[in-house]
Parts: structure tokens; sequence; C-alpha cells
């Protein structure tokens, strides 16, 4: 009975996990499109929101690589190992949005996993080449993404340099409607599926299930949470993305967003997860140094450096910490 309802905890959990992500995130996607004011603030949100949606009912490679490449074997695991998890990551989300810092939730998840599964039954049951692969997803998309961004920002510079900066604010400003569009899409594309995997995981492990393919209450399910969270803001990182790293004009968010989903749609296309926090922040910094080195806060963007290289083992140590207690409690 109490493996039922830890099924049913680890669900919640996720949906949790993803609203928080939808909010947390709702940054990437309409950041820069706020703060040069092509789009206003709660009508960039609400689109954000419906595009969040479709993209996460898009495909599930991503949620198949998250639920089966991490760990050995479902067997090894249980719902109340998913649960620290969970928890782990859902701490860590909570702490860096309430501080305004645009930390990874896909760091955030893994770390936990890694946490509560090597409490629980031991760092051996985890799928090391598995892991491998994604945390060279994870850290190798922001290194891609700040190129392409210096890339299409001189590329953009080229071909439109000869206009005036109004002319040129007027146009990138209805262009970069439609670079928000993608990123909005491209984020739910690849971000929803990481709950998707985790709950497909715990269905599989549980014996609710016969394989990792994702059952559609599950999609439908994580993708509404995701897009509820969006609609609900996150202003406090929306602040950081858009105005501290450096001065935006519209035709550098154009060239941020493009760039972004151009670099997730990829990954998403690839089975891949990456972190949409990382790959905007990277573009960025890269159209900002196409701009102008000196241009780019280079404080702030040490300071989410270090965010990320600390999320993954802080979620992990919340996550066994979490397994500990509940174990004591109820084990």
């Amino acid at each position: 009975m109490l493996d039922h309802y830890l099924i049913w905890a680890v669900v919640f959990l996720c949906l949790a996990f993803d609203y928080i992500n939808g909010f947390h995130d709702t940054a990437n996607a309409i950041a820069t499109s706020v703060s040069t004011r092509a789009l206003e603030p709660r009508k960039a949100i609400m689109l954000t929101a419906v595009l969040n949606f479709l993209g996460a009912m898009a495909s599930t490679g991503v949620a198949k690589t998250i639920g089966g490449d991490i760990v050995m074997s479902a067997n090894l695991i249980n719902s109340a190992v998913i649960c620290a998890a969970l928890i782990g990551a859902i701490t860590w989300n909570l702490a860096t949005w309430w501080w305004g810092i645009p930390s990874s939730s896909s760091h955030a998840l893994i770390g936990g996993i890694i946490g509560a599964v090597g409490i629980s039954v031991g760092f051996d049951a985890l799928n090391e080449q598995g892991i491998l692969k994604i945390f060279l997803s994870l850290v190798l998309s922001p290194m891609i993404a700040m190129l392409g961004g210096f890339i299409i920002m001189k590329l953009l510079v080229i071909i439109f340099g000869r206009f005036s900066p109004i002319t040129l604010n007027d146009h990138f400003r209805r262009m970069q409607i439609f670079s928000a569009t993608l990123m909005a899409f491209s984020h739910g594309s690849n971000d929803a599926q990481k709950a998707m995997g985790i709950i497909t995981l715990a269905l599989l492990s549980g014996g609710y299930i016969d394989t990792l393919d994702v059952p559609m209450w599950v999609k439908i399910s994580c993708a509404l949470a995701m897009a509820f969270g969006t609609a609900a803001g996150g202003w406090r990182i929306i602040t950081t993305m858009g105005t501290k790293i450096f001065k935006l004009e519209t035709i550098n968010g154009f060239a941020a967003d493009l760039n972004s989903a151009i670099t997730i749609f990829t990954a998403t296309f690839l089975h891949m997860p990456v972190s949409t926090t990382h790959v905007v922040s990277g573009s960025l910094l890269g159209v900002g140094s196409a701009k102008r080195v000196k241009a780019v806060n280079w404080g702030v963007a040490r300071s989410m450096v270090m965010a990320w290289f600390v999320t993954i083992p802080l979620s992990g140590l919340v996550a066994a910490m979490a397994y500990v207690i509940g174990n004591f409690l109820f084990g």
C-alpha cells in the first residue's frame, strides 16, 4: 500500500518540479523580449505558457534518455529514492529562484538523482556512461550557444550594420516576437520531458508499465504543469537575464533567442537534455561579446557559472538528506 502512495507522491513531486521549472525558467523565453519592450510582460508570459505546452507535447526522446540512462536498471531503485531526488531538485530550484539566480533545473534534477541513488543503493547503481553523456550535453551546450550567439550577432552586424539604430530597433522588435516564440516552444520540447522521464521511470520500477514508453496522461500532465508554472512568471530571474548581463537592444535579443532556440531544438532532436538556462545565458554572453566584450557584465556571468558548478553537489546533498530522513521516519 505504501508503494502505491509513493508512486503518486512521485507524480505529484514531478508535476511540482515542472510547475516550478516553468516559473523558474520563464525568463529563458521572454527576458530579452520584455527588456527590449518587444512584448508586454503579461502577453509575453501567456504566449510562452501556451507554446511551452505545445512544445512539451512534441516528442518524448529526451524523457527516455532521462528515464533510461541515469540508473543501470529501474529494478535497482524505488519510488522513495525518486521522491528524495525530486525533493533535492525542487529545494534547490526554489532557493535559486528566491535569490534571483538563473540556475539550472536540469542540473538540479541530475544532482538530486545522483544523491538519492548514491545514499540508498550505492553509486554502483548509477549508469556512469549515461550520466557522462548527459553531463557532457549539459556542459557543452552553453559553450556551443556562446559561440553560436557570437557568430549570429556578427553576421547580423555585417548584413544590417549600414542601417540606423532606430530602423534596426523597429525592424527587430517585430522579429523578436518570432524568435521568442521559437524559444518558448523549444523550451517546452526539452524541459518538460525531464519530469516525464522520471514519472515513467517510477512507473516502470513499480511494475505499473512494462516498457520505458511515456503514457499519454503523463505527457499531458507534465505539459500542463509546465504551462501553468510559466503563466505564474519568474520576475526575479527575468530581471537578471534581461538587464544585468548587458544592455540589450532588439537586434541583440533576436540573435540570442534565435540561437538559443536552434541549440535547444538540435539537442531535443538528438534526444539530449540541456539546460535552457545555460543555453540562454551562453547565447547572451556570446551576443554581448560580439557587440563589445566590455559591454558584458562578467561579474554576473561569474556568479551564474559558480551556481552552475555547485548545483549538482548541493541538490544531491539535499536529496541524500531527504532520503535518510524519510527512511528514518517511514522505513
